[in-house]
């Protein structure tokens, strides 16, 4: 790929690996493809405990882990301006072309795309959930949200609900929104050689067990379907707030020897858990696009969901239910009646026609390609998006844009770009890449990001 192509891209998330979840799993496996089609991909998150600094991981990709500690639920405290100096650093010295922030919920990303804009980098935000309008929680995220896109080049989302929800949240024109759903790594994700023989059926749960996926239908759902099938058992995988309750419920129904609780499962344990299973239980409340049916149904397994968010969108062999308990078992009961007509490698192969991390990179290129398209604007032209942003709101966002321009140029005088040293590119042959499906692992480079 000639260098007229070749885009710099910088991925900001709370977001990333060692932590293990559908975000951190999107840029990761997002980032490896884009590297394999000739571009350079820089990854920025905070530090993890002692992994602070810069790290390199499977196929050359970089990651700056910077020495900012999380305060709340991964995330960062929110500084507005403290972290100008480091992403500035960054991007001069990777000679970055554009910025891609991750998850609306990610305070390094909303900093890093306002800061990003101020130098005049163009920017694209991928919004990897849903959220409402009513709750006060709901409330501030969003203006946050619209504070954040008020100015972004390019936005992509993982499903057409996921894009409905941002459009009405942000007041983003629809036209620079793209649906570009997840994918499923299917060399990782295979069925078993073997289908689990015997009479028992076993249906597999690997969640968070919170509140916003469900955790407490689960709760009604689990003892009733024990009720009616006796040769029914339950694999629960994952941890969190409620799982007391499910404790609980295997305590008082004495379903200690149908439900197997497995705690928090690592990423590569996943299809080992899956493979042991017939039917895989989705509860979620909330989902703009649910990466574990994928992965569920890349394995082979039948999947019964809530119909919520971006799920439907998957695909056609899902058995959907709506949010209720009662409506789940019945789809439960419906999915156990047609489990003999379900192929597993049919399924697989199903899935790696539909979803392929290297057809997500290239879809992600042509946006990358839209989102240079767009023309540069000046300071004042870029002030007038955020006042048109509510008579309060929008003077206060003019005001912290402003300040962040001044910080700027104070930044440019104290130590201008020609006194920061630039880095070369890392480029692996195909023999030194062993592939993106190998676990994700890590070595020190001793520089320091100070």
């Amino acid at each position: 790929m000639g260098d007229s192509k070749r885009h710099r891209i910088l991925m900001v998330s709370d977001f990333f690996y060692p932590n293990f979840g559908g975000v951190e799993n999107h840029i990761y496996l997002l980032s490896q493809c884009l590297l394999k089609l000739g571009h350079k991909v820089v990854v920025m998150t905070h530090a993890y405990g002692n992994r602070s600094g810069v790290r390199y991981m499977t196929g050359g990709l970089k990651v700056y882990y910077v020495p900012w500690k999380p305060f709340l639920l991964q995330n960062t405290l929110p500084t507005f301006y403290g972290t100008l100096p480091i992403i500035r650093t960054i991007l001069i010295r990777e000679q970055i072309s554009l910025v891609h922030g991750h998850q609306a919920f990610s305070t390094l990303c909303h900093e890093a795309l306002m800061h990003a804009r101020t130098m005049g980098y163009k920017v694209v935000f991928t919004d990897h959930s849903l959220y409402g309008f009513a709750d006060v929680g709901s409330i501030h995220m969003n203006k946050v949200l619209q504070f954040t896109l008020a100015d972004v080049s390019q936005a992509i989302c993982v499903s057409h609900t996921s894009k409905e929800n941002t459009v009405l949240r942000s007041g983003l024109p629809p036209e620079k929104v793209y649906v570009i759903p997840n994918a499923v790594d299917t060399a990782m994700f295979k069925p078993a050689a073997e289908r689990p023989s015997g009479n028992e059926i076993t249906i597999v749960v690997i969640s968070r067990l919170v509140y916003r996926k469900g955790a407490d239908l689960l709760v009604e759902v689990i003892p009733e379907v024990c009720r009616m099938y006796p040769n029914v058992r339950f694999i629960v995988g994952g941890d969190g707030p409620k799982r007391v309750r499910l404790e609980e419920m295997r305590e008082k129904h004495s379903l200690q020897d149908r439900v197997e609780m497995l705690g928090a499962v690592p990423h590569a344990q996943v299809r080992s858990v899956l493979i042991s299973g017939h039917i895989f239980l989705n509860s979620s409340l909330t989902e703009a696009f649910c990466i574990a049916i994928l992965e569920a149904a890349s394995c082979g397994l039948l999947t019964v969901s809530t119909r919520v968010g971006g799920v439907p969108e998957a695909y056609d062999m899902i058995v959907l239910a709506e949010p209720d308990p009662t409506d789940m078992v019945q789809a439960i009961k419906k999915a156990i009646s047609i489990l003999p007509m379900i192929d597993p490698q049919d399924m697989h192969n199903r899935m790696k026609k539909l979803y392929d991390w290297h057809d997500v990179a290239k879809r992600t290129e042509i946006v990358y390609d839209r989102a240079l398209k767009c023309s540069n604007q000046s300071l004042l032209e870029r002030l007038s998006r955020y006042l048109a942003c509510g008579a309060w709101a929008g003077k206060l966002f003019c005001l912290v844009m402003i300040i962040d321009f001044l910080l700027w140029r104070l930044l440019q005088l104290w130590k201008p770009a020609e006194d920061i040293e630039v880095v070369p590119d890392i480029v692996l042959s195909l023999d030194e890449d062993r592939g993106m499906s190998q676990d994700f692992q890590a070595f020190n480079e001793d520089h320091s990001l100070r």
